[in-house]
């Protein structure tokens, strides 16, 4: 008897071993592991960095995918997803390493899809915005989790909550002329997270004053390609509410200033979506594998659909590449720039569009441009440098000879005054 429950014993313990070992709360170090693991078994198209230290010194870690891994590639489009902002909401972190893991063994096994998508799609992963809340709330234990617990970082800071307030900026810009993208910080703002966490590179409903409804219908069809991708989400039953196809208009929902979508719409070539994935913020381990079989599908495709719309090259008549260009789309109250390497990237629904690409120094060019469903639409500007105008300042005023009379040259009008004294003679 007691060698038949050895024998239990022992392959209870492997079965242990050979259990999917992701499919459980990932404390920090366990987190950091987890990234530096994937690296290791893909290094030739991933890259761990991070973007700056949370309040207590915790590296805020970012995977990265692509075949280049560490430089952005000309016409390569970049996305981004951000996890565990509220420290108490972990689904979203599990989820962020679950889909690196994915990504990786599905890249090993030469699965198509996942192939062309790391070759044609610089993705960047951070898992943990707020290491610091999440462990206050892992800390309560399985039975013990406080609904607000964690939800805020070391210095008692709500996150999304505590990004530059642009509203001001493009309130006064709408009215006065303004530039409505790229706006400037405020001078007294100062981050509650990493350094580079405002400079990685996708709108937010609540922005409707600002949303044209060309563009508020990008932010729907991106919304709807993740609730229809989704196990259950396009359902629309919720947590005890109803959202119709799965989404909402965060305007609708609650008022939100200082957050993160908001800002990195106003401020950068950033689209982005918030994803509310469970009704319970830490939700316990043994539901974390339904949760990522019923998201896997949709983060995939939702990163997909960075590839839609226009892009391409803004260059000068030489072929240099012009940064900092703007481009334009007529309708649409909000314009993208062009990057170092003169390339852009533009969200568009298929249809047919006015685009123009100006550059200071350069006279613009505009093109009538037709989006298809699939691929991106690929349209080049070549802007040619502008021809000053000659200042009149300080010439004397012409004077008018008649029709058919000739201005002389200076050379030849000063002998004729020459010639004229000469006659007179002396005064």
């Amino acid at each position: 008897m007691s060698d038949l429950l050895s024998v239990f014993l022992h392959l209870l313990l492997l079965c242990k071993l050979v259990a999917p070992v992701t499919f459980r709360h990932h404390r920090y170090d366990d987190l950091v592991r987890t990234l530096y693991k994937v690296q290791n078994e893909c290094p030739s198209v991933t890259r761990v960095y991070s973007i700056g230290r949370s309040v207590e010194g915790r590296h805020l870690y970012v995977l990265e995918f692509s075949d280049h891994p560490g430089i952005h590639e000309p016409l390569e489009p970049e996305v981004k997803y951000v996890a565990n902002m509220h420290g108490n909401e972990a689904l979203g972190r599990e989820l962020m390493l679950q889909l690196s893991e994915f990504l990786c063994e599905e890249f090993r096994n030469r699965n198509q899809r996942i192939v062309r998508l790391i070759q044609d799609t610089r993705i960047h992963i951070l898992p943990s915005m707020n290491p610091d809340g999440y462990e206050v709330a892992a800390a309560q234990g399985p039975n013990k989790l406080g609904y607000l617990v964690g939800r805020n970082n070391a210095n008692g800071v709500d996150l999304n909550r505590n990004f530059p307030d642009l509203n001001t900026y493009i309130y006064y810009n709408e009215k006065s002329g303004g530039p409505n993208h790229h706006l400037p910080l405020p001078d007294n703002w100062k981050s509650q997270v990493g350094d580079e966490i405002c400079k990685q590179s996708s709108i937010d409903p609540s922005m409707k004053h600002t949303l044209t409804k060309c563009l508020m219908l990008v932010v729907i069809v991106l919304a709807k390609v993740y609730s229809y991708a989704h196990g259950w989400m396009y359902q629309g039953w919720n947590c005890g509410d109803y959202f119709p196809d799965g989404i909402v208009n965060g305007a609708s929902w609650y008022s939100l200033s200082k957050g993160m979508q908001d800002f990195n719409y106003l401020r950068t070539n950033c689209f982005d979506i918030t994803l509310e994935l469970s009704c319970n913020k830490f939700p316990p381990q043994e539901e974390l594998q339904r949760e990522w079989l019923g998201n896997r599908e949709a983060l995939i495709q939702f990163l997909e659909e960075v590839h839609q719309g226009i892009k391409g090259m803004v260059l000068d008549e030489n072929y240099n590449n012009l940064a900092n260009a703007v481009i334009s789309v007529s309708g649409i109250n909000h314009d993208v720039t062009s990057g170092d390497q003169g390339d852009y990237f533009r969200l568009l629904l298929p249809g047919t569009y006015t685009v123009t690409a100006k550059a200071p120094g350069f006279d613009p060019q505009t093109e009538t441009v037709t989006v298809g469903p699939a691929e991106p639409t690929l349209v080049n500007f070549y802007l040619k440098r502008s021809i000053p105008q000659v200042s009149s300042v300080g010439r004397a005023p012409s004077r008018s000879h008649g029709v058919g009379a000739k201005v002389q040259p200076q050379a030849a009008r000063k002998k004729e005054m020459e010639m004229r004294q000469l006659q007179r003679g002396p005064a």
